[in-house]
């Protein structure tokens, strides 16, 4: 399905708009200033990475970071999308999901409409780009010290899902290295065990978070996964 046929109708802009009306000023203002991910409604693809500012209960403008995934939104006739935007609140220590309709300004603005929040819960607030790449672990100390291999199930700015033979525990804490383009260097994160799954046979799956990721580090993961989900939109 092409972005075009992800436009909201009428009713659900004023399901929004009523969703919003029903929730207080100050619930919005303390999410200003917030980076937050915007994906396409229905498929939840990533379009861009940006600054959400200004917000006046149903209204706001991305102020757009990351390159654009899809160009030919920001064409005149376009019209407006329906999105999901999700960050990650500081002050609640939690993640915020919201939706609205956006629409190209000038200079990488956006502005949104029809703006509404739909919970602020513990999910992970960051888009997940599925992978099933080989990576390896780097652990420091004690008899399982060294680099062994894993696959990488998915990464996200904030954090990677691997799976491996090798049992670890809540809290333990390695290196993370992985190569998601072949024209460009490993990335190696500092990564911490906050979930363990065990699977079938001998397999483990481990949800882990970064630790110590500067902006720096962040836009570089960002720009991969962008490249990475290009490359890969364009193999299917």
């Amino acid at each position: 399905m092409g972005l075009f046929g992800l436009f909201g109708k009428k009713d659900k802009r004023q399901e929004n708009q009523e969703s919003s009306r029903a929730r207080g000023m100050d619930e919005y203002e303390m999410y200003s200033g917030m980076r937050v991910e915007v994906t396409t409604f229905a498929e939840d693809r990533l379009l861009f990475v940006a600054k959400l500012m200004g917000l006046q209960r149903d209204t706001a403008k991305l102020y757009q970071y990351s390159e654009l995934i899809t160009s030919h939104i920001t064409e005149p006739e376009a019209e407006s999308i329906h999105v999901k935007i999700r960050g990650y609140s500081d002050h609640q220590r939690k993640a915020v999901h919201m939706e609205g309709f956006i629409l190209p300004q000038d200079n990488h603005i956006w502005q949104v409409e029809a703006l509404s929040i739909k919970k602020v819960n513990n999910d992970r607030a960051f888009f997940r780009l599925d992978t099933d790449i080989e990576a390896s672990i780097n652990t420091f100390g004690g008899l399982g010290a060294g680099e062994k291999v894993c696959r990488l199930l998915n990464i996200s700015v904030g954090g990677a899902c691997i799976r491996t033979e090798d049992e670890y525990h809540e809290g333990d804490k390695f290196l993370l290295k992985v190569k998601l383009l072949e024209d460009r260097p490993p990335s190696v994160m500092y990564c911490q065990v906050l979930r363990i799954i065990k699977k079938d046979g001998d397999a483990y799956e481990y949800g882990c978070q970064f630790l110590e990721v500067t902006e720096e580090d962040q836009e570089k993961i960002i720009q991969n996964i962008f490249e990475a989900q290009r490359i890969m939109r364009a193999a299917q």
